[in-house]
């Protein structure tokens, strides 16, 4: 069942996707060689409670950390575990926060300096699908072509791999709600949207082949040919005219761009 929210209800999700962007900004300035995915998720999981939230991830569907780090051939929901990054890494950090009834959500990847030249090019591609798949989330169109253009921009800069099997979804007062919001898709098809409905949008690029398997812990998604992924997300409220931007990525480029250790394909 799709749920329509309020303006009020809308304002108070923008608050939680708010502090969900401020989260993943805080680890983005600890990103550098040697720190432990373990200690991004501790440090988040903290920030979240000092700040009123609840880490929306945590113990869902039982999820054991606070976020999912998904590090170079992990797509999504990768465990925080006692690695140490690398120069070169690829590390993919997708947040969740419940704060006054509602749920905020979005992902970001980032690059460890000395990253491959692909890797980066394949990061900016997935980050720009997003917005091409955001430009179609109004009202009177279809999950099929938000689907399409997410797609569509993907493999037409490049044959890169657009995961199937994990997709979008609606949210709001539960992390996942109806309707699932797949990154690719035909045109004209799917739901209808409507003013009012919330919905994350979350681009998932493989460097390689599109196929993937889930790895031994049960949650972690990895690409079959070992290649590099990145995952973007932002939850977005349908309007009439475009679609309204809940969460915020301004924080986290602010704290990459300041962050020596990281690099970006913009600069």
């Amino acid at each position: 069942m799709i749920y329509l929210k309020n303006k009020e209800e809308i304002e108070l999700m923008r608050h939680s996707n708010l502090l969900v962007g401020e989260t993943i900004a805080t680890l983005a300035a600890m990103l550098r060689p040697g720190i432990t995915t373990s200690q991004l998720d501790l440090t988040a999981g903290q920030f979240i409670r000092d700040n009123g939230g609840v880490p929306s991830f945590l113990n869902y569907n039982g999820y054991p950390y606070n976020t999912c780090i998904s590090v170079n051939d992990a797509v999504v929901h990768g465990f925080p575990d006692n690695r140490e990054l690398k120069p070169g890494d690829i590390i993919s950090i997708d947040c969740g926060v419940f704060k006054n009834g509602f749920h905020g959500d979005s992902a970001y990847t980032f690059a460890i300096k000395d990253a491959d030249a692909d890797a980066l090019a394949m990061m900016r591609v997935t980050k720009e699908s997003l917005y091409k798949g955001i430009e179609k989330a109004r009202a009177g169109n279809r999950i099929g072509d938000v689907a399409f253009a997410v797609q569509d921009y993907a493999e037409r800069q490049h044959p890169y791999g657009v995961v199937r099997e994990l997709v979008g979804h609606g949210i709001g007062r539960k992390m996942h709600e109806d309707p699932q919001v797949p990154n690719y898709g035909k045109r004209g098809t799917g739901a209808k949207l409507q003013a009012g409905m919330t919905i994350a949008i979350e681009p998932m690029v493989n460097l390689g082949k599109k196929e993937v398997y889930t790895d031994e812990d049960g949650w972690t998604i990895r690409t079959k040919d070992g290649k590099v992924a990145a995952h973007y997300e932002h939850s977005v409220a349908v309007q009439k005219d475009k679609a309204d931007i809940l969460s915020s990525f301004a924080s986290i480029e602010a704290a990459e761009k300041a962050n020596t250790h990281l690099e970006s394909a913009y600069y």
